[in-house]
């Protein structure tokens, strides 16, 4: 596998020239006390050394050993990471990096979303099972700080941003997964104020481990008097180590892990079986509010999840266009290298060069738009009045579109790549097939993707009759006026243009359709998703492609760019095919969903 290399150039492009994120922290006054241009090109600088020289070496043999299981003395499962983990882990802590977005008032750095999902992509890309305990931690992190007391948030938080302690959230049961209103655990009220928690979760990542003195978990229960359903739901803090009034580790908490699951891929991330035994546990928020506060935790894990898939896109692209460099196979179609007998690389193929180019243009299209609904979410979390509500609307829209959408691609380019390098991508010695595995995942956990189609579809846009997507459509046709007198734009501008305008009509006709066939709407999810998607991505190519034409102006006058002349020509050809080959895949979609839900519905069970 090719050692890895974090990008950081195109980060700092789309950081400071495509989305003037600088300006923005200026603009807002609890941003512009925490961060500047400079601070974040040296924090991304340090984060890549980190991936690149004590995360990237691990990943091999992380997931050929794995986590395993066993009982301590008292028969309560233990989990013990793969070699060189907890080293590796432990200099991540040194560094201060699970503090990178946290609360200031805690002890956390307040770093923007746009630079803390820079450090989950570089984290990702060299091992996903790695930067899922830390990635976890920052989630549960933030649902405390946000709903939980401030004893809660001075006992806690402060030891999760310090990197002593880790956490997990633990939501599903054997029977509940994305039904979780259906749970089972229970929570029963205690003279102290406490909660006694009862019940079995699996699936949960991080729950056991040896990488910290102390696990946090934040777990869905429900008391014996709630409201059935969801809405009786509430949200619990369980650390597997209680804490005394001094705030130092006291006894064992009645909460263990069960076993271990034995999985397809990111093997060196511990998914565990979590007992819960009348576990002592703190209520967080509200009673019967539990899931709205799990939320928060959740749609910054479904961002996670989007990047984890970008990641693994990423790291496949630079596997395999250094394999495809190297390897000599066949000849060109055209006569201009007949006359030398040894073979071409396999750089002149056209399908290589197709799936190559795919995968670029995915994942620097991927990067720039998850740049941009981190940046809503900034906009969401400091701003105020009419930026801050803006901000709202355009991250509710597009979470789910951040999950679904880059984890597709990111498999997709995934298996590209596993393509170029064709039987060696099948094996382990060139590590391609570990990448097909771990981005698996991706488009299953945290919601599946289908049901992120629905949310999309279902939640956003129907029920509120198109006004979340009306935010996004007037943002883009704002952006189309705007280069209007900018002629050299027009090629990117005029098939945005239509795109948005199949995105407007196809919204509506979904809108309509669904009042007298509820089922269109679960028909025609998955794709709308990806025409949404597609037309979102094809936004912020413009965008690059819009600055990337102003350099070489500049450059042409002054012979100067900021990242030199080859970085903007690279990003016109990709913008190009990205326009010409992949936007028309939405054409296709839109066909899909136009025949209508009467052929998938029509056949009954029995004839499957």
């Amino acid at each position: 596998m090719a050692e890895y290399k974090a990008p950081l150039t195109d980060m700092n492009f789309l950081l400071y020239q495509v989305f003037n994120a600088d300006k923005m922290w200026q603009q807002l006054p609890q941003l512009n006390e925490q961060v500047d241009q400079e601070t974040a090109i040296a924090i991304l600088q340090e984060c890549a050394k980190i991936a690149e020289q004590k995360i990237d070496p691990i990943a091999r043999q992380g997931d050929e050993i794995g986590v395993s299981f066993s009982l301590d003395s008292d028969g309560r499962g233990k989990v013990k990471t793969a070699p060189g983990y907890k080293e590796a882990f432990d200099t991540f802590v040194e560094g201060g990096w699970p503090a990178l977005g946290g609360d200031v008032n805690y002890g956390g750095m307040g770093m923007p979303k746009v630079v803390s999902a820079f450090m989950e992509e570089m984290l990702c890309s060299t091992d996903i099972s790695f930067a899922l305990y830390p990635i976890l931690t920052a989630g549960a992190a933030l649902s405390l700080a946000k709903h939980g007391s401030e004893e809660l948030k001075q006992r806690y938080l402060t030891k999760l941003y310090s990197g002593e302690w880790s956490a997990s959230m633990c939501l599903t049961e054997a029977h509940a997964g994305s039904d979780l209103g259906i749970i089972q655990t229970k929570a029963v009220p205690q003279a102290d104020g406490s909660y006694a928690i009862t019940g079995s979760k699996i699936f949960i990542t991080g729950g056991e481990h040896d990488l910290t003195d102390n696990i946090v978990h934040l777990v869905l229960a429900k008391l014996p008097d709630a409201p059935a359903g969801p809405r009786g739901i509430s949200l619990f803090l369980v650390p597997k180590f209680n804490v005394d009034e001094n705030e130092n580790l006291a006894e064992r908490n009645n909460v263990s892990c069960g076993s271990i699951e034995h999985k397809m891929g990111i093997h060196a991330s511990a998914t565990c079986v979590m007992n819960f035994d009348g576990a002592q546990g703190f209520l967080i928020g509200e009673l019967n509010k539990g899931l709205a506060c799990m939320f928060t935790m959740m749609n910054f894990e479904r961002i996670g999840v989007g990047i984890q898939g970008m990641s693994a896109g990423e790291r496949s692209y630079q596997n395999a266009l250094e394999y495809a460099k190297d390897r000599r196979q066949g000849k060109a179609l055209d006569a201009s290298t007949k006359a030398i007998k040894q073979p071409d690389s396999i750089m002149v193929h056209g399908d290589v060069r197709r799936m190559l180019l795919n995968m670029k243009a995915f994942n620097e299209g991927s990067r720039a738009l998850s740049c941009y609904i981190a940046k809503q979410l900034d906009y969401a979390t400091f701003g105020s009045g009419e930026l801050q509500q803006k901000g709202d609307q355009l991250s509710a829209l597009m979470t789910p579109l951040a999950k679904a959408f880059f984890t597709d691609l990111g498999f997709e380019s995934t298996v590209a790549g596993q393509q170029i390098l064709g039987g060696h991508g099948y094996i382990r010695e060139w590590g391609q097939e570990q990448l097909v595995r771990d981005a698996r995942i991706a488009q299953i956990y945290e919601g599946t993707n289908g049901i992120q189609a629905m949310d999309l579809l279902m939640r956003k846009v129907v029920a509120s009759k198109g006004a979340l997507m009306n935010v996004f459509i007037e943002e883009v046709t704002d952006y189309i006026e705007s280069q209007q007198e900018n002629p050299a734009m027009s090629e990117f501008t005029a098939p945005l243009s239509a795109a948005l305008a199949d995105l407007d009509d196809i919204s509506k006709l979904l809108l309509t359709k669904s009042v007298e066939d509820i089922n269109e709407i679960g028909a025609a999810a998955n794709d709308y998703l990806h025409v949404f998607g597609y037309t979102a991505m094809a936004f912020v190519w413009a965008k690059m492609a819009q600055v990337s034409l102003s350099q070489q102006d500049s450059d042409a006058k002054s012979s100067q760019t900021e990242y030199g002349a080859e970085f903007y020509q690279s990003k016109l050809h990709t913008a190009r095919y990205y326009f010409n080959r992949l936007l028309p895949r939405r054409l296709s979609l839109l066909a899909t969903i136009k025949s209508g839900s009467e052929s998938l519905f029509a056949i009954e069970d029995e004839l499957f």
